[in-house]
């Protein structure tokens, strides 16, 4: 029931809380902050990196990605011969896009290329943090965060906790 519920709101979230730009996300430059995250001009997620410190969700971002997408996408979303570079993918990719292709998957099959995408709406340890994938994966795609871990971050925001207890199912 609880993974019912994940795929169901994230297919909302695709569907209706998304701007689609055919040219990538945009700007990434956060201008709203709402409980420590932080939102571009179009409402998009992003991140903010101040003195060399990471907010939360840039930092569970790229915990996140290296528990569940490395493997493929190579390390610090540089790709692989496996799989491409997740960096390079968000810069024209806009956040529904990314939020669908995660959830759903994709396959590019034809002559030049075999690239099967599984679908990870499924999985709690995916769709629970797929805006911090995001926002970690944005950072990286402008360098604004290098490839090893992050050596500072914020604190993890009471509304960080709440939404993934409740994503979880935990009471």
């Amino acid at each position: 029931m609880r993974s019912i519920s994940c795929v169901a709101a994230l297919m909302v979230a695709v569907m209706f809380g998304s701007h689609a730009f055919a040219d990538g996300p945009g700007d990434p430059a956060a201008v709203k902050n709402e409980d420590g995250k932080y939102f571009d001009k179009e409402g998009n997620p992003t991140f903010k990196v101040t003195d060399g410190s990471v907010d939360w969700y840039t930092y569970s971002g790229y915990r996140r990605y290296h528990s569940e997408c490395h493997v493929c996408h190579g390390p610090d979303g540089e790709g692989s011969s496996y799989a491409p570079a997740l960096k390079h993918s968000v810069e024209s990719m806009d956040y529904g896009h990314f939020l669908e292709v995660v959830a759903s998957g994709r396959k590019n099959v034809n002559a030049s290329q075999n690239n099967v995408m599984p679908a990870f709406g499924d999985n709690p340890n995916v769709s629970c943090y797929l805006d911090d994938l995001y926002v970690y994966l944005r950072a990286r795609s402008v360098d604004a965060v290098g490839r090893v871990r992050p050596a500072k971050h914020d604190d993890k925001p009471p509304a960080a906790q709440q939404a993934e207890d409740s994503c979880m199912g935990k009471k």
